[in-house]
């Protein structure tokens, strides 16, 4: 379904996606990443919150690490400020990145279990389509926080993968 250069790809995005939104959110005050825009999880702070802490809780259950402790309901406030959040947004990125250096084929295939807090049960789905889902998910919500900082009148950079720049 995928490979490793995919996952390598991916990782080198998203790091490069969540670079251009700290340019934006840095220099916003507080109020305006706290306000609520309608999004699904709020604001642009609590959306970067969640996708940081399923980006931790995901990554911890493909190499075996420290994974939050918290509940989804809770993810919306995995940091205090926006500093904090790019702290450890930062340390993650890195962590996805020397991950998706490390995988082989074989690494993608099999089956991959966890307890499912949000649904409260044991679960059980293939490896690629669990790893495909991850960066599915960060693009999904880096375009719900795209739109609030349009919206906010930010202009964010380009998305489009093919746009990424060369290491």
């Amino acid at each position: 379904m995928i490979t490793p250069e995919y996952c390598r790809v991916m990782a080198r995005y998203n790091a490069w996606q969540n670079n251009a939104i700290w340019k934006i959110v840095e220099a916003m005050k507080a109020t305006d990443l706290d306000q609520d825009r309608g999004a699904f999880f709020g604001s642009i702070r609590a959306t970067l919150n969640h996708l940081l802490w399923a980006d931790q809780l995901w990554i911890g259950r493909f190499d075996g690490g420290e994974s939050p402790a918290t509940s989804i309901k809770q993810s919306v406030d995995h940091t205090a400020t926006i500093g904090d959040w790019w702290a450890a947004r930062f340390r993650t990125d890195g962590r996805i990145k020397q991950w998706a250096a490390e995988l082989s084929a074989l690494d993608l295939v099999g089956e991959l279990s966890w307890f499912s807090g949000a649904m409260n049960r044991e679960v059980h789905k293939p490896v690629g389509h669990c790893v495909t889902h991850f960066f599915n998910h960060q693009t999904h919500h880096r375009g719900q926080v795209h739109a609030m900082l349009t919206a906010a009148g930010a202009k964010p950079d380009d998305t489009d993968l093919v746009f990424m720049p060369e290491d």
